[in-house]
């Protein structure tokens, strides 16, 4: 066979059926290099071939000349499959001359459709990198492949129906750089991902909703942290949403105060060395060594211990059967915490007084950003898997990838 082992395959009828070609493409030559592990597949059309131009979709235009091209294919066993044809320019007479687009590829991209329906398949289950080891490409060209399809899928995107939001951010590099998540509680989804974490955030997001169909005077409820800068935005371009503050986010500042109060006190108690988890845990949640220890100490006359008690009756608010009973709760554990002599905990209680609505409002709300905390999860997940991404696009692209539960509408 020589240096390349070139191999010609005679019948082309089983290539012509296996890339579901159509008049007037049709396969006339193949040939394999076992060397190289590499098919070429020859694509052609008659002399005479008429194409429909591919803006105005005028059927019959000649073809006016051609350029060779070359697409990757789906491999053939072990084997890297190539198609080439000759890429016509055709005559409009309305349009003038245009470039026909190949059914089989996309307009500017050297893979065939089916080729980067495989490729997004594999990169929603592993990096994107991993899987241009895998088939042996760049990964910056399966990037492209990917924010080709994710950017398609998100022009589709449907919001007219969403009502409920949470909001929050997520670390785009360690110890800087934040990209915040828009996700439709009702549907589990991210809407919109962008970079920052301030009130041009929330801007961005309704601008974008409204690309798809949304309202922003629709999002009647969203669910924040305590930051400022959420609380601005909200205010300014989603004017009917009533605000919730995630009760998750009101424990941790609780929870924050009472390890503020336990490191100040453990400069002159040394028995609290060692104890940090035992007052950041729940009762039920201890290990049997955590809960010896807690029983071993003199909890009546550490501050720590009072802290602790504080944390735990807060956590209770969010069991109470109403609305008015919560408030008349709440209004007990900030007398009792303002009144602690423990200036963490009174500072605590002041932010918890400053947000006193938006807290309650989860009573009638209801929601909470676990959703997106679950998602950041995920994010954060993959950012490790792929060692960081090397840009912020890139990473979006991912989120919405992974958790926009968009219709990709993957070539079959």
């Amino acid at each position: 066979m020589g240096a390349w082992g070139w191999m010609t395959m005679r019948d082309t009828t089983l290539l012509q059926q296996a890339l579901g070609l159509t008049p007037p493409w049709t396969v006339t030559s193949s040939q394999f290099d076992p060397d190289a592990k590499r098919i070429d597949i020859a694509v052609d059309f008659p002399a005479g071939s008429r194409f429909a131009c591919p803006v105005c979709g005028a059927a019959d235009c000649p073809a006016y000349d051609t350029e060779p091209k070359t697409w990757r294919h789906l491999n053939f066993f072990q084997h890297q499959a190539y198609l080439t044809a000759r890429a016509p320019r055709v005559r409009c007479a309305t349009c003038g001359i245009k470039r026909v687009h190949v059914p089989w590829a996309r307009p500017d991209s050297g893979f065939t459709r089916l080729f980067e329906a495989m490729v997004m398949t594999m990169v929603s289950a592993m990096p994107v990198a991993a899987v241009a080891r895998m088939v042996d490409e760049h990964d910056t060209k399966l990037w492209r492949v990917v924010h080709h399809y994710v950017d398609q899928a998100r022009a589709r995107m449907d919001a007219s129906e969403v009502t409920q939001l949470a909001i929050d951010e997520t670390a785009a590099r360690r110890g800087h750089d934040y990209i915040t998540l828009f996700v439709d509680i009702d549907r589990a989804r991210v809407m919109f991902a962008t970079e920052g974490k301030d009130a041009a955030t929330v801007a961005a997001f309704a601008d974008d909703l409204a690309e798809h169909g949304g309202n922003a005077a629709a999002i009647s409820e969203v669910c924040i942290d305590m930051s400022p800068a959420f609380i601005k935005g909200v205010g300014e371009s989603l004017p009917a949403a009533q605000v919730t503050f995630d009760k998750f986010h009101a424990v941790k500042i609780v929870n924050d105060a009472v390890d503020q109060v336990r490191r100040e006190e453990q400069k002159r108690e040394a028995l609290l060395r060692g104890t940090r988890y035992i007052w950041l845990r729940n009762p039920q949640n201890l290990s049997g060594r955590q809960q010896a220890a807690l029983a071993a100490l003199p909890t009546r006359h550490l501050k720590t211990a009072r802290a602790y008690r504080m944390r735990l009756a807060f956590q209770e608010f969010y069991d109470q059967p109403a609305p008015e009973v919560a408030e008349a709760f709440l209004k007990k554990w900030y007398f009792w915490a303002t009144h602690s002599r423990l200036p963490p905990m009174i500072d605590a209680a002041h932010t918890i007084k400053r947000h006193w609505d938006g807290i309650l409002r989860w009573f009638d709300s209801r929601i909470a950003n676990g959703l997106i905390e679950g998602i950041n999860s995920l994010v954060q997940a993959a950012k490790a898997k792929a060692r960081g991404y090397r840009s912020t696009r890139n990473l979006k692209a991912m989120v919405y990838l992974l958790a926009g539960k968009l219709d990709m509408q993957l070539p079959a």
